[in-house]
């Protein structure tokens, strides 16, 4: 029986620490592992999965959700054999869906995923109810984060949030544009520790990209430095978040996927304190 692909929600509580950039060069770094792999940009309201790699979809995820298309009608190929599903753009109707629009997202996650060994989805930044419930239709949650204070508070409320709705989900977390190892290591161990005293949860390390002004200069360029083959800087950085993913790719047969409801209330004050679809 062939293994499952392994859905990685990579998310972030807070914008602007490089998200979707670790999504797409991941996505790279693990095809070119020789891994089968696929991203869906469920960033519903402000998407750009398609924008950083140079695409122009006819036609994107709101359109399988509304029951317009089928996924296959709207994936595209990427660079290095990726398949994307690309999301809209300033498509507000999506940032609410009802219970069959859910239904219909989790059924074309299973879709998406199928012939795959990864797919990764890349959220919206921040705790909303869609991050928070998208989240549970994935194996891992994958929380960006970096050395900012304001970062590191908002990756524990996401942390919070994803162990309050989804008690068992695998969260590992990436400290992004980090000076070196110390630097990093300091963030998680800030995350780890108060994970751990509040809410009984362990953290997995799943390791750091340095800062690097190559990797700046590649998003403007609509480019990727994960399809280097240098040393040192962030392409290696990719290279081995990958291998430690791969790794970790489980060998059971996920169970089925649930359908979003009703999740605890947790206050994020608690957290401080303590288009038009067309199918191709």
């Amino acid at each position: 029986m062939q293994r499952p692909a392994m859905k990685i929600a990579v998310t972030s509580g807070k914008g602007g620490v490089g998200k979707t950039s670790l999504t797409v060069n991941l996505a790279v770094a693990l095809a070119r592992l020789g891994h089968r792999v696929g991203v869906v940009d469920a960033d519903f309201a402000l998407g750009n999965v398609d924008v950083m790699l140079g695409l122009a979809p006819q036609s994107h995820l709101g359109a399988v959700i509304s029951g317009e298309c089928s996924v296959d009608d709207v994936t595209i190929e990427g660079p290095h054999g990726v398949r994307i599903v690309p999301a809209g753009s300033g498509v507000r109707a999506l940032t609410q869906l009802d219970t069959h629009e859910w239904t219909r997202l989790a059924e074309a996650f299973v879709v998406a995923s199928r012939d795959l060994d990864f797919l990764i989805v890349d959220t919206a930044s921040g705790v909303s109810d869609n991050v928070i419930d998208l989240i549970g239709l994935v194996d891992y949650a994958l929380v960006v984060t970096a050395l900012e204070p304001a970062a590191v508070v908002d990756a524990y409320a996401v942390i919070k949030l994803v162990s309050a709705s989804h008690r068992t989900k695998g969260i590992g977390v990436v400290v992004n544009a980090a000076e070196d190892a110390d630097e990093a290591d300091l963030v998680f161990r800030q995350l780890s520790m108060a994970a751990d005293k509040f809410l009984g949860r362990a953290l997995r390390y799943d390791g750091f990209v340095v800062h690097d002004v190559e990797l700046q200069m590649a998003v403007r360029g609509q480019a990727l430095v994960a399809d280097r083959d240098d040393a040192e800087g962030a392409s290696r950085c990719f290279r081995r978040l990958a291998r430690r993913l791969a790794a970790s790719r489980p060998a059971w047969t996920a169970p089925p996927v649930p359908v979003p409801g009703p999740r605890p209330d947790v206050a994020l004050e608690a957290v401080h304190g303590e288009d038009a679809h067309r199918c191709a």
